[in-house]
């Protein structure tokens, strides 16, 4: 059965002012919710309705929390640990759950809660009630079944202090976002969103919340200013689950931790030639939810048949996945890689999980007349598909795969510039990780030095698309056809190389692995910028554009310099032999035109079947996702480069 997200262009004035304002003015009060119990937010539960229990304790710390459904359907919970689970149940009966967990003063507690859920089926469901702590970044979305008149819908906060409330219009459906207010104490904020049938007969109303904890400011001196989620070890038992989450993903950080408290993973192998083992990685993986690590794990196990994710991460201390990391990077501060969550979700109960606050670079260069984007392709089709929030779909891990890998070899790349091969052993284990990072010679440096880039004109442009700097005149004046002079000639293979030193050497290495494990191929263009609502990518008129420009002549020194001294144990030379020449696209033609330029299986060249053949393209079939919305046009936005700390 189809169901719909609220579009926020279909909201009337009148209702989207209610949205916005309906949370300002004086907070509400919580005299509803009883204290030292579990909170249902629904007093009656239907089929399609979220059923919330919040564990509300204000007046006394918890921990150690353990959520177990005892009688009922089984649904899935995916926040075992947490204050709040949240789930929609898809079948009517008695629903039977216990929570055990442990006071401040070491009394052990337990507490059971009770629901029946009705036959009658609810159309309207608000996505996800979940626990978060102050200044934590909040989003909620709410789902209509294809019934509802959406021009009916109202939000309304119930309780808890009052926040300011923004809408973000993504792949034309609504979300709401805030930040959480400080609270000295547990606090639930609630909202209500009610609806009604186009008939006008049936009004549905929904509940979700999220219960606020306290937390300490965060220190003028900390390297992560902004509120990190609560975290934790995947393996509770790792030998450096002591010092994980203070090292790498917290807001007490203020200086780097040294490499005695968090070792490189090339430790773990020190006196071995084999990659490190699975298990050796996942005691270096700091979670949200703990179906994240899981996902990684089955990652690691079951798409890392070459060993190259494994033996790159040596040159990492720990590598965090947390529902609030967008985008995903590597940072040389902590030794850490940082990995968006988006890249893992298999349910769409896993992806409720995922906070949706937009990419805080969404709108650079909006002010241009050009754009450049890329997207890997396969088989004459897009190697990965995206897909809306408003789809309930179940995907694969394959389907996931090229879009994670990828990120992966990016930035991994960036951690073995930082930590490269030949240096992970010489460093003083008393010695400050961002010490170390900073004290190597970095290859990234090298190649700017003996194969530099030469376009000024694409580099200034490159602080303008990826850090926000305001375009001068000369720059929006830029058609198409101006950056096609800068860029064709030069030597990056991709716009997003010209942001930094770093990045330029990333990106070659990402693109010749793809390229060489799995027959996946990168296009890269120059179009117009489209102007208006409803744009495709149709809108998008290729000026100029190559797939597998790594393939052209100007940068094959450059890609075997950055493969070589990456990942070693890659045979970088055989896999530049088997690299062909780039394909121009059609200019003229649409982006989209130009997704089928690859020549049919029957006219590949020698060269390229072997690649082919090379890749087992049959491994990693994508069949499934074909119902799913291609990757959007300008998505360069999976890279990010977090400035290093002065201290």
């Amino acid at each position: 059965m189809r169901l719909i997200i609220v579009n926020i262009y279909l909201l009337s004035s009148l209702l989207l002012v209610t949205l916005l304002t309906a949370c300002n003015g004086n907070s509400f009060n919580e005299t509803d919710y009883p204290v030292n119990s579990i909170v249902q937010l629904d007093d009656t539960q239907n089929i399609n309705q979220g059923i919330d229990l919040l564990l509300h304790y204000p007046t006394d710390s918890v921990s150690n929390i353990s959520w177990q459904q005892t009688a009922g359907e089984p649904v899935t919970i995916l926040a075992k640990t947490s204050k709040v689970i949240s789930f929609t149940p898809t079948v009517a009966g008695d629903y039977s759950f216990t929570v055990r967990f442990t006071l401040n003063n070491d009394i052990q507690q337990t507490l059971a809660k009770s629901i029946t859920v009705n036959e009658s089926y609810h159309k309207v469901t608000n996505r996800l009630s979940h626990a978060a702590l102050a200044e934590n970044k909040v989003s909620f979305r709410s789902e209509l079944h294809e019934t509802i008149d959406v021009n009916t819908l109202v939000w309304q906060q119930t309780s808890g202090p009052s926040v300011s409330l923004t809408t973000e219009n993504t792949d034309g459906e609504l979300a709401i976002f805030f930040d959480a207010p400080n609270v000295s104490s547990d606090t639930i904020i609630a909202f209500s969103v009610t609806a009604t049938d186009v008939d006008n007969t049936s009004t549905y109303s929904d509940q979700v919340a999220v219960l606020i904890e306290p937390a300490a400011s965060i220190g003028s001196n900390a390297y992560f200013s902004d509120r990190k989620a609560s975290v934790f070890p995947y393996n509770s038992n790792s030998p450096y689950a002591d010092n994980l989450v203070s090292c790498v993903y917290s807001n007490t950080l203020s200086s780097s931790c040294t490499l005695a408290k968090t070792p490189l993973l090339a430790e773990e192998v020190k006196s071995s030639s084999s990659a490190p083992s699975i298990e050796n990685i996942m005691d270096r993986v700091v979670v949200s939810h703990q179906w994240m690590g899981d996902r990684f794990k089955d990652f690691l196990t079951n798409n890392d048949t070459n060993n190259d994710i494994k033996n790159l991460l040596r040159a990492t201390t720990a590598i965090v996945i947390s529902y609030d990391v967008r985008p995903s990077f590597y940072w040389a501060a902590t030794g850490a890689i940082y990995l968006d969550a988006e890249n893992f979700w298999l349910t769409p109960q896993e992806r409720d999980t995922i906070n949706e606050a937009p990419d805080f670079r969404a709108d650079f260069g909006n002010d241009l007349q050009f754009v450049m984007p890329w997207r890997y392709v396969k088989d004459n089709d897009y190697a990965s598909f995206s897909y809306s929030k408003s789809s309930r779909v179940t995907r694969t891990a394959s389907e996931g795969l090229f879009r994670l890998t990828s990120l992966m070899y990016h930035e991994l790349a960036h951690a073995n510039d930082f930590f490269p091969s030949n240096e992970w052993y010489v460093h003083n284990s008393s010695q400050r990780v961002l010490d170390a990072a900073v004290s190597t010679n970095f290859e990234s440096d090298e190649l700017a030095i003996t194969l530099p880039l030469a376009s000024q004109e694409m580099r200034d442009l490159g602080q303008v698309s990826f850090a926000g700097e305001t375009a001068n005149q000369t720059q929006k004046n830029y058609l198409p056809v101006d950056i096609k002079g800068f860029f064709s000639p030069d030597r990056a293979s991709d716009f997003y190389a010209y942001s930094s030193l770093r990045e330029d050497y990333a990106m070659l290495f990402e693109e010749l692995m793809m390229q060489n494990r799995f027959a996946v191929i990168r296009d890269v263009a120059i179009t117009n910028q489209p102007i208006g609502e409803n744009i495709t990518a149709a809108d998008y008129m290729v000026t100029w554009g190559q797939r597998g420009r790594i393939g052209d002549d100007k940068l094959r020194a450059r890609v075997l310099f950055s493969a070589s001294r990456v990942l070693p144990e890659f045979d970088s030379q055989v896999a530049m032999n088997l690299v062909p020449a780039p394909i121009e696209m059609v200019e003229g033609d649409s982006w989209i035109d130009n997704l089928t330029i690859s020549p049919s299986e029957s006219s590949l060249s020698d060269l390229t079947k072997r690649l082919r053949s090379y890749a087992n393209p049959d491994e990693f079939s994508l069949t499934s996702s074909k119902t799913a919305g291609v990757e959007p046009v300008n998505n360069f936005n999976r890279y990010y480069q977090k400035p290093l700390p002065a201290h």
